[in-house]
């Protein structure tokens, strides 16, 4: 494992930190004999970054649980998030935060951030509601170590943001597709600038630059070099970078996780070489072609009132083009539920409330998506082939 200081605290931070928003599930719940096999492999192998939420729905609680159990508490550096969205008195600080230190078993946080703190606007009504105070009271009883943010908004509100508090950290969105997007390449050019250690989040934007890369551009990756995965081209750019302290990934299986720590295990600043630096160029190209909605998974828009598997349909649309329309309307048909008639979570099912606009992270016009992707995955065809699809395989079960 390679290790980079945080220049404020001058802590020895692992370059891969394990974020723990996507910890393996099974039927809907956090499998915790995985997660556990996960966490402390990771930390054997030299992981001490550990990132969580208190809106990661459990994951808080199971991390915490695994830390007790195993007695690695002093082992990591510990880092989650104030849920600014309910946070709506004073007293809300303290409730929620003691929360949290109850769910993850510690007395104290070593990096506190406020979670998708977007805009300058936010941190008034925070600092009107005394947060300033309320986190130097934290820090002052070592019940806080840093503070910082982590960041989803426009590029001029996280330069204005870096300037309105003594951040001891950040945390930014940031791949080879998004340097002009949220704060940016210059946003973390001006971060490490200002001496501050930042953290990547989304650096396979969810998994778009690993596992459903499109087709053109796996073969770009792969002209230029055969044995380097797409993820490891992925995470190799964002290490080249000395401004970047960590990379969080948000691994679930074994196989992440080890291929993931073989990648940090040779990652340095400055590691590629010009020819190198030149693919992206053109996998960025084809990824712009293919990929017609930025969508990352990260589930903040659900659950939608009237059931639509909002990061499924957009998944599946961005799959038509990346992949093919065949592997795009497969992929639909299996999540909006199609092939079960009781069952619909199609985009047509959409009735444009927006209560899931409100939560995206990545602002995406979510309700206008929907209809584009109405109007590409249910074409006037599209019933009539699910219910003979049905039908079929009605057929079969009662032949079976």
């Amino acid at each position: 494992m390679q290790y980079r200081i945080d220049p404020i605290s001058e802590n020895k931070l692992s370059i891969l930190g394990f974020g723990c928003m996507r910890f393996p599930r099974s039927r809907g719940q956090i499998d915790i004999v995985k997660t556990e096999e996960l966490i402390i492999g990771a930390v054997e192998h030299g992981i001490n970054y550990f990132d969580t939420a208190y809106i990661y729905g459990g994951c808080e609680e199971a991390l915490g649980e695994i830390i007790h159990k195993n007695e690695i508490r002093d082992q990591i550096y510990l880092a989650t998030k104030l849920p600014l969205g309910k946070c709506q008195s004073p007293e809300d600080f303290d409730t929620l935060f003691n929360e949290q230190l109850d769910r993850l078993h510690t007395d104290h946080f070593d990096y506190y951030l406020m979670h998708n703190l977007s805009d300058t606007k936010l941190w008034k009504r925070l600092c009107d509601m005394g947060i300033e105070s309320w986190l130097s009271t934290k820090k002052d009883i070592g019940q806080i170590r840093q503070i910082g943010f982590s960041f989803h908004g426009a590029q001029k509100e996280f330069m204005a943001l870096l300037d309105l508090y003594d951040w001891d950290f950040c945390q930014i969105q940031y791949n080879y597709i998004n340097t002009e997007y949220q704060a940016g390449a210059a946003g973390l050019k001006r971060a490490a600038d200002k001496g501050l250690p930042v953290i990547i989040m989304e650096p396979l934007l969810g998994g778009s630059l690993a596992n459903s890369l499109p087709q053109k551009a796996q073969k770009i990756f792969r002209n230029a070099n055969h044995s380097c995965s797409p993820a490891e081209w992925a995470f190799r750019w964002l290490w080249n970078q000395p401004e970047i302290t960590v990379v969080l990934s948000g691994m679930n299986a074994a196989a992440q996780l080890e291929e993931n720590l073989k990648i940090a295990s040779c990652a340095v600043p400055n590691m590629l070489t010009e020819a190198e630096t030149a693919v992206f160029q053109l996998v960025v190209e084809a990824f712009n072609n293919s990929y017609k909605i930025p969508c990352t998974g990260c589930n903040y828009c659900m659950p939608c009132p009237h059931k639509v598997n909002i990061p499924g349909c957009f998944a599946a649309y961005n799959m038509s083009y990346a992949v093919g329309r065949f592997s795009g309307f497969n992929q639909y048909m299996t999540s909006t539920g199609a092939t079960d008639p009781s069952k619909n979570y199609a985009a047509s099912q959409c009735r444009k409330c927006g209560k899931c606009e409100k939560h995206c992270p990545q602002q995406i016009p979510i309700i206008q998506s929907l209809q584009s992707v109405k109007k590409r995955m249910e074409p006037f065809w599209y019933k009539p082939m699910v219910s003979m699809f049905i039908k079929i395989r009605e057929r079969k079960s009662k032949n079976a």
